[in-house]
């Protein structure tokens, strides 16, 4: 019991120095970077565009099959997206709904939603399903459990697609996440795919996979 007291506090700690932690990052990559770090928002968005890499317009988009079922307009449209934090953008789209109600669970939306400049890999509800039933019941009944598979599904940085063509990238949980592929084709960890990738939520960028992503640890 002490033993995992322990694990359910550092995980709970660890949730709620985000928005903190990742400040403080961003605001030392402003220093290091570019002379004028008045303005976040200003100074971040040309600083994306450039990582886009290769001056390709078309990866300056959202990719992948999936991105087709995205409303076109609304909240839950890209642009509606883009003016959301990630946790309520993500509550507009219905494809993420168990995702968010996992969140919720978790009480992780104020943490999503105030981290400055982060990826999130967010399953579908078609990747839950792949989970058996009692497996993912269970999992929804346990918080301790459930912060910890939700925080590896968060990077600290944000990455561009170029990033993910072969990357490691710590997660909060602080396990590791692998990730592969090249032009619209990327997968992480070698089981879950990008069904639609780069989609921009005012902060974060968001991967959407069609897999649950496990933590080792």
């Amino acid at each position: 019991m002490n033993t995992r007291f322990r694990r359910t506090a550092g995980l709970v700690a660890a949730a709620a120095v985000l928005p903190l932690t990742l400040t403080a990052c961003a605001d030392d990559s402003d220093e290091s970077g570019k002379s004028d770090s008045s303005n976040t928002a200003s100074a971040q968005a040309p600083k994306d565009t450039e990582d886009m890499g290769g001056g390709s317009g078309s990866m300056a988009q959202p990719f992948g099959p999936a991105c087709s079922s995205v409303p076109e307009n609304g909240a839950g449209s890209f642009d509606g997206m883009a003016k959301d934090p990630v946790a309520t953008a993500a509550s507009n789209n219905p494809a993420l709904s168990t995702l968010v109600t996992a969140v919720k669970k978790a009480g992780l939306v104020d943490t999503l939603n105030n981290a400055n400049g982060v990826t999130v890999f967010a399953p579908t509800n078609d990747a839950f399903e792949k989970l058996p039933k009692d497996t993912l019941d269970a999992v929804l009944a346990d918080k301790e459990k459930l912060t910890q598979i939700l925080t590896y599904h968060v990077v600290g940085q944000k990455l561009t697609p170029k990033s993910l063509e072969n990357g490691s990238f710590d997660t909060l949980e602080t396990s590791k996440v692998m990730t592969s592929g090249s032009n619209e084709s990327y997968t992480v960890n070698d089981s879950a795919k990008v069904v639609c990738g780069n989609v921009r939520t005012a902060n974060a960028n968001v991967y959407i996979i069609d897999t649950v992503l496990m933590p080792t640890s």
